[in-house]
């Protein structure tokens, strides 16, 4: 069976590297343990994700099926990913991909101490992996700013992050646990861009609301049906 709903072989892709390296950040921040256990099932659950869909991808230049959203149109815009990066017709590529990331950043854990336990490349890590996350909305939030709709949104996919948001904060603020300020502020940022979505949806689900004159099927690809795989 394949595919029939759009999806973006993108969303693995950045919930695999923000994962991954919140895993490296832990070896030189020892944050809360929920946190890393977090990070490692998200890492499994993204990867047999990446693997269903890898599997079930249908013939390039099918419609309704699995895409290189949000980013597949940047070529239209004279923006072309460097070596196809993730837009790769086989799925080999794809697993070497994520091998050679996750062997890097172990040579340097293992045969680098002094740079994996500076406070400079900690801290990157940190900052990196989370700021990677917390853009999973943004996306989204331009489809609808340039088309003036929410259409393909749906609410309840958008009221689910806002809670999962104030669920994360309420732990991160209120925990025994040390939770570090690269998690807290990462957090706060990815509950603004949720809520804005939530304001987005309200503004754009007014009648009175003008939509967008003319039709911007270039940006399709940002306007399809949002799937709710976060792990928060």
């Amino acid at each position: 069976m394949r595919l029939r709903s759009c999806f973006s072989l993108d969303i693995p892709l950045i919930m695999l590297v923000a994962s991954i390296l919140k895993v490296f950040y832990w070896f030189g921040h020892y944050y809360s343990l929920s946190l890393l256990i977090q990070a490692v099932i998200t890492v499994g659950v993204q990867i047999i994700l990446l693997k269903v869909a890898l599997d079930n991808r249908p013939s390039p230049g099918v419609k309704n099926s699995v895409e290189h959203v949000p980013f597949s149109n940047l070529e239209e815009k004279g923006l072309v990913r460097p070596y196809d990066f993730w837009q790769w017709k086989s799925a080999k590529p794809y697993w070497m991909c994520l091998a050679y990331f996750i062997a890097g950043l172990s040579v340097v854990q293992i045969l680098l101490p002094p740079i994996a336990y500076s406070e400079f490349y900690v801290n990157l890590l940190g900052y990196a992996g989370l700021a990677v996350e917390a853009t999973l909305p943004i996306p989204q939030i331009i489809a609808n700013h340039r088309s003036r709709s929410c259409t393909g949104f749906r609410l309840s996919v958008v009221a689910a992050w806002i809670l999962g948001d104030m669920m994360k904060l309420s732990y991160f603020f209120t925990s025994a646990e040390e939770i570090p300020w690269s998690f807290k502020l990462c957090a706060l940022f990815q509950c603004v861009c949720d809520l804005y979505l939530g304001l987005q949806f309200w503004m754009y689900s007014r009648p009175s609301f003008p939509a967008a004159s003319t039709p911007r099927p270039q940006n399709a690809g940002w306007g399809t049906e949002e799937k709710d795989i976060r792990m928060t």
